[in-house]
């Protein structure tokens, strides 16, 4: 599929893109060569393929889920300015 100057010049227009005229000629080959790639994509046989998560087959190594830091909730809350039932209290700052 070739791309006009008119239609990258509208796909600008609808995108809210600011393209200066001397590269809409660039622009129309580089569009025109994408659609071309995906029409070619497009034509392939796929049906034999099998859908993947990842190109290499891994597998994520996962840690225990275990806690591993101390529990620093009362101490960080006694130099807090103000605090009531374990939450930090802010000054309103929205009307």
């Amino acid at each position: 599929m070739s791309l006009t100057a008119d239609d990258v010049k509208k796909i600008a227009h609808l995108a809210r893109l600011g393209i200066d005229s001397q590269d809409v000629e660039s622009y129309a080959k580089d569009l025109s060569g994408m659609l071309d790639l995906m029409t070619q994509m497009n034509d392939i046989d796929t049906d034999r393929v099998i859908p993947m998560a990842h190109p290499m087959d891994q597998v994520q190594r996962l840690r225990p889920d275990v806690v591993t830091e101390q529990d620093n909730r009362e101490k960080f809350q006694a130099i807090a300015p103000q605090v009531e039932a374990g939450l930090y209290l802010v000054p309103k700052v929205i009307e």
